[in-house]
């Protein structure tokens, strides 16, 4: 990386003769030296904008130029950080704003940032006459005769024209704010969804009864409900207003970096912290790795182990709208940033979480969380056998939730090994084929996806790795094969970077069958590193200025054996199943500005030839069974009522329609359920299970696997494949 360090000493050239002259003075007195130096030290906000762009135009996969065209794009960005939902600016603000519109690489280098000065004195205007108007309306109640209607997708309305449009649109919201949380309460003083009501029943009458509560009355339910919505929006908008200088300036830097790919961020020094913190794999909290989607905080994935997986209720894309601590009043978090929203959802071991939750059907929820350390072996590889009542076979299973290696460790854990010995004890129990299952496997260590991808193949080319220069070739070298027999490999639409990489080179040497509840795994093929920008800065002035942050940036892109890209196109499986994912436009091919597809040569690689098999007639087959399998065409079914939903965003905010709204909702959902367990398929441990701990995950992960079509569908392509 010798390039960056060139460049941020012409950047720093001079200040950097400043720090040598200081350095005589700081024998004579160290006081006046770091005093001196804090005089001499430039704008912090200038030396961080530089060594953003020097860091962007000179490390960025792409190399772009900061300039007039990037920041016209970073405008636009910068709009939707700002109102994402449209509450705050008229549209005669945004056209304020817009003479910035090609001054943002101006402002990055010479640290000015006057439209961040601008930017919160509109927002400081119109806060709190926001805040004021809506604090009136909650006084009183709406008529939920009227026939109104609200458009909850933002993407779909435009910015008010004059404050009176505004108001108008803040008036429907709440009235639709006020409406949810009714029922909300009335679900709750009705007993519905109440675990553990029966046996509630059932329980021993006791001399000290308790008097029953007298249920509240629509009206007094109705003013809880104003109540409610009035406390939660006082706290949004005093948080609005409250808003620290590091926001901002996220908001500003992260509107650059983001034309630049999705995965390039700038990130403040607390996010850095909070990095290293999930880095090390040592957290306390409730185990799901989140996204700031324009005003909401979407969950992206559930750490295996965790106590969200356990609990099993949050699920991947719920959008978290509301945080409470135990049986303290929940905090709403739309419009909050990530990092303060992570703040709230983390917490000591033991303590409970209650998240309101908006799943992507729109139906929302209430799940408690007790917080807990993330277990880590439940992160790691594991194995078993599985076998179905109809079918003569003995099929391993492996499943692989992450690609890890401990690189502060040579002795540490890594995924490729576990996967290895992995492999050695199921051929000890001489099973017939292999599931190696890499579905929501969001990737990891390249050097584990090579070596994983080694065990199955004789040598070989696995990946290719391109910045500017030539492509570099990651090799099997080892000329040893660890498995040899038939070989499935699962994957979804959340398989992603190493496990692309694995399922694209197995593919590619028709080593494996790719089996997929999705038509095409995520398709991510960058890589990213993490670069500390405070070790770009003279030693003197990083100390004056503090900790500036770092720059998760994208460096590479990944290449298959056979020349190309998986970004965009990710991995096609060879047999599709059902997704009940299907109406999400999820995937890098959905994000904007994402690094678009590419090719390069391919390099020489040898099929493998020990087991053929005729792939269309195994679809064929396959698909015949879907036909016929209830589960499958639940999914199918629920995926359709999905998608003709999804677009449906404009609500009509009356009792009877939203009433009408959650009952559909709630019964698609019950109607729809297949959570039941396979009578057929039987899970075995190949280990001894040594406690009650151990017999108890055992037995989750068992059922988790009894439950899923997709693994019951795969026994049977394999008996498929031994009659080829």
């Amino acid at each position: 990386m010798k390039f960056i360090t060139i460049g941020l000493i012409a950047i720093l050239g001079s200040y950097t003769i400043f720090a040598k002259d200081l350095v005589e003075k700081k024998e004579e007195d160290n006081k006046s030296f770091l005093g001196a130096i804090q005089r001499f030290t430039p704008d912090k906000d200038e030396i961080l904008g530089k060594l953003l762009q020097q860091t962007l135009e000179n490390v960025h996969f792409s190399h772009k130029k900061i300039g007039d065209d990037l920041s016209k794009k970073a405008f636009k960005v910068y709009l939707e950080r700002i109102d994402y939902g449209k509450q705050f600016l008229l549209e005669d603000d945004v056209e304020k704003l817009e003479k910035y519109k090609t001054k943002f690489d101006d402002q990055l280098v010479n640290g000015d940032l006057s439209i961040i000065r601008m930017t919160q004195k509109m927002l400081q205007t119109r806060i709190p006459m926001v805040a004021t108007y809506v604090d009136t309306i909650l006084k009183k109640d709406f008529d939920f005769k009227k026939k109104e209607t609200y458009e909850t997708d933002a993407k779909k309305r435009e910015f008010a024209d004059t404050e009176k449009e505004l108001k108008d649109r803040w008036k429907r919201l709440v009235k639709l704010e006020v409406l949810i949380q009714y029922f909300d309460l009335k679900d709750e003083q009705d007993g519905v969804n109440q675990k553990h009501k029966k046996k509630k029943k059932t329980k021993k009458i006791v001399k000290t009864k308790k008097k029953k509560e007298k249920k509240k009355t629509f009206k007094e339910l109705m003013l809880s409900s104003r109540e409610k919505v009035a406390k939660r929006y006082k706290r949004v908008f005093t948080r609005l207003q409250k808003e620290r200088k590091g926001d901002q300036l996220d908001k500003f830097y992260n509107s650059i970096t983001k034309v630049y790919d999705p995965h390039t961020l700038y990130l403040i020094p607390e996010e850095k912290a909070d990095f290293d913190i999930d880095m090390s794999g040592k957290l306390e909290g409730i185990g799901a790795l989140l996204r700031e989607e324009g005003s909401f905080i979407k969950v992206e994935r559930i750490i295996p182990g965790s106590a969200s997986w356990r609990g099993k209720e949050l699920k991947a894309e719920d959008v978290i709208l509301a945080v409470a601590q135990g049986d303290k009043d929940s905090v709403d978090i739309v419009d909050m940033s990530i990092r303060d929203a992570v703040k709230l959802i983390r917490g000591a071991k033991g303590t409970i979480v209650k998240l309101k939750v908006k799943r992507p059907d729109g139906s929302t929820k209430i799940i408690a969380i007790k917080r807990d350390q993330v277990v880590l072996e439940e992160s790691y590889v594991k194995s078993t056998i599985i076998e179905h009542k109809d079918l003569k076979q003995k099929i391993g299973y492996i499943h692989v939730p992450k690609f890890y290696r401990d690189f502060q460790d040579s002795d540490g854990r890594n995924s490729s090994t576990d996967v290895k010995n992995e492999i050695i004890k199921l051929k000890k129990k001489k099973v017939d084929g292999i599931i190696l299952n890499l579905r929501n496997n969001g990737g990891g260590a390249l050097q584990d996806a090579t070596l994983m991808g080694g065990l199955f193949i004789d040598k070989g080319p696995i990946v290719q790795v391109k910045n500017r220069g030539d492509a570099k070739v990651q090799k099997d070298i080892d000329g040893v094969t660890y498995w040899d027999k038939p070989l499935v490999i699962l994957i979804n639409r959340f398989s992603a970077s190493a496990s692309e990489i694995v399922a694209g080179a197995l593919k590619d040497y028709k080593r494996a069958i790719l089996v997929g509840s999705s038509e095409q795994t995520h398709g991510k093929g960058t890589v990213q590193a993490i670069l500390g920008l405070q070790d770009y800065l003279n030693p003197y002035f990083a100390k004056a200025i503090g900790p500036i942050g770092a720059m998760k940036i994208t460096t590479d892109m990944f290449y298959r054996v056979n020349g190309q890209s998986t970004q965009f196109r990710g991995v096609k499986p060879d047999i599709a199943l059902p997704d009940q994912f299907g109406y999400l436009e999820s995937g890098e091919k959905h994000l904007d500005y994402a690094i678009p597809y590419a090719e390069i040569a391919k390099v020489p690689y040898k099929l493998w030839t020990k087991q053929k098999y005729d792939v269309e007639s195994l679809k064929k087959k396959s698909s015949a069974r879907v036909a016929k399998n209830t589960k499958f065409q639940k999914i199918l079914k629920s995926v359709k009522w999905s998608k003709e939903r999804k677009d449906d965003t404009k609500r009509v905010i009356t009792l009877e329609a939203i009433k009408k709204f959650r009952t559909e909702a709630t019964g698609i959902s019950d109607k729809y359920k297949t959570d039941e367990i396979s009578k057929k398929v039987s899970v075995q441990s190949i280990s001894k299970l040594k406690n009650d701990v151990e017999k108890e995950r055992f037995k989750e992960f068992q059922e988790e696997l009894q439950k899923d079509p997709v693994i019951e569908e795969s026994l049977h392509i394999f008996n498929d494949m031994f009659k080829s």
